[in-house]
Formats: C-alpha cells, structure tokens, sequence
C-alpha cells in the first residue's frame, strides 16, 4: 500500500470512507453493522489502509460507534478522521463533539478531526478556537475542513494560527473543481486534498451506460446518470476501460490511480463489502503512464454533462411514471 506524508501525518494513498456504515436508510442495518462492517475493517487494516473516515452525521453516528468497537487494539494501526456537522459550530460545541466523537470512537485522541460543511451564519474564528481548544487538550492531532472552498481553507488556516492539513472535497474524473485551486494549493503548502466520491458515485465503475442505465433510486436522481450523460460519457467510459484492460484491471481501479497520481490527494472510497474494499485498495499500486493520465484527462475534459438547473425537468420526466 503506497502513503502519502505531509506535515507530519502519514496516510495510506486509499483510505476508507464509512458513511454507509450503521445507515439503515441506505439498507446497512445492524445486521450488517455487526458482521459486513467489522470484516471491512479489519481486512482494511491487513491490507495498510490506515485512513478511516467517518463523521458524527453518519448512522447519526453509528458509524464512529462501529469503528470504535472494532479497531479495539488495532487503534494504533489506524489513522482516524471524523467530522463535526456544524449545526451551531460556536467554540463550545466544538469542543463538547470533539470530546463526543472520541468517545464514540474508543481512542484518546482523533488523528484528524474536520469542520464537515462551511457554514454560512457562524464565522469561522470561533469554529477554530474551537478546534484549537481540542487541539491543546490532545483531544484531535490535526484539524481539517471539508467541501471548504480555497478562500475558506486560507481563512480557517489563519484563524487557527497553524496548519489546517486536509480539504475533503468531491474529486474525481467527473467532478474536476478541485484541479483549479485545491490541488495545486495542496501540493505546494504541504497540505492534503481527501477525494470523496472519486468514482462519481459509480458512473466510473463503468458498470452503466446508455444501453443499461442504473435501476436504484440513489443513482436515478443523480444527472449524471441521466441517458443524455450516459450517452455523453461514452468517450470516457471507453478510456477506462481500455487503460483497465491494459493493465489488467477494473475501470473503478484506473478511475481511483488517476485521482491519487496527483501529489498530495489521497482517495477515501466507500466498500459495502469485503471483496470491494480489496479491490479499492488494490488501486494504490497501480501505476499508470503518463500518457494513460493525459487520455483519461482529456476523455474527462470533453464530458460535458447536463447539470443543476438544466438537468432538473430531465430528472423529473425521468422519475415520474407519467
């Protein structure tokens, strides 16, 4: 497993998101909790992915719950990143869900413990005196944020007087914001940008297309599996694939190479099982040519697909039976 170093955290180039874990909305019941989830955890561990991401939303919390159990004397093996949801992220109640999520969590002190949303009422000074109050206590090691623009990443840096490591953003061939800022920011201040969804919410399994459009409700009200995307996603879907088949691995893996083949951007796929983890994690040594990079980019570069307001009176007419 290749790790990725800055500013004194070492994390595994693939890390696990848990946000399914404990979600019985999304079928991930206690059934689940107690048998799927421990084994992806514990194989996670066997493999080197160190990155375990969670947040107190997920499960509302369940998943912190989870991963506490089952880390147990592992704890030393794992990196651990939580997230506060900033409801009403005044210096108290930052502190008070920091303490919580440790707690939840079964461990002294979180590795890295992130501001989940920006939130537009309450400024960011007291967010970070917050976090700067954990950090004192050794509560949290290091802070990050999360879906934080540049500006608010630079401003959460100078609030909290030192270092914000990570900005865990949406990055993958299909959501490519973080290519104009984040990244480079990340790779030239030794700091981390953590991919979450780097597989498009499955789009780059290269599993759908035109011809097989995905059938569950969770992808049917995302544009990008509209048919017109499908279909203009073709050129893309095929890169994949060939370069997949070049190296004889999955789209899903070449997706995930290309992601983290940019320094300092690590990738925190979900797993719903064992088999899946394996496989995510198995993307860490896959190393692609240059020349693979540049056609995935420029298969990505010309994916223009419907979205937000465009896409609105497609997703209806494609929802509804009539």
């Amino acid at each position: 497993m290749r790790h990725v170093e800055v500013n004194g955290a070492r994390v595994s180039a693939i890390g696990l998101g848990t946000w399914q874990f404990g979600s019985r909305e999304w079928g991930y019941g206690s059934d689940y909790a107690r048998g799927e989830a421990v084994r992806i955890l514990e194989r996670a561990l066997e493999l080197g992915v160190t990155l375990i991401d969670t947040a107190e939303i997920y499960g509302f919390a369940e998943s912190e719950r989870i991963i506490g159990r089952t880390l147990g004397e592992r704890r030393k093996d794992a990196f651990l990143a939580t997230k506060v949801f900033p409801v009403l992220p005044l210096a108290p109640i930052i502190e008070q869900r920091g303490r919580a999520s440790a707690a939840r969590l079964q461990t002294d002190t979180i590795d890295l413990y992130q501001i989940h949303w920006p939130n537009p009422f309450v400024p960011i000074g007291p967010q970070m005196d917050g976090m700067r109050r954990l950090q004192k206590a050794g509560v949290i090691d290091h802070v990050g944020v999360s879906n934080f623009s540049l500006a608010q990443w630079q401003a959460a840096e100078r609030s909290l007087g030192s270092p914000v490591l990570s900005n865990q953003v949406q990055y993958s061939l299909v959501a490519r914001k973080p290519d104009r800022d984040l990244v480079p920011y990340a790779k030239a201040n030794d700091r981390l940008v953590i991919a979450y969804s780097p597989l498009g919410q499955g789009l780059l399994s290269a599993k759908y297309d035109a011809t097989n459009p995905p059938k569950g409700a969770a992808r049917t009200s995302n544009a990008l599996f509209l048919p017109e995307n499908l279909e203009r996603a073709h050129e893309l879907i095929n890169a994949l694939r060939d370069v997949a088949k070049a190296h004889d691995a999955t789209p899903a893996q070449v997706a995930l190479a290309w992601v983290i083949s940019h320094d300092n951007v690590v990738a925190i796929p979900g797993a719903s099982k064992v088999s899946q983890l394996e496989s995510n994690a198995a993307a860490a040594d896959l190393d692609l040519a240059a020349d693979e990079i540049v056609r995935l980019t420029e298969a990505s570069d010309n994916f223009h697909p419907v979205q937000g307001a465009a896409a609105l009176p497609k997703l209806l007419r494609h929802r509804l039976p009539f």
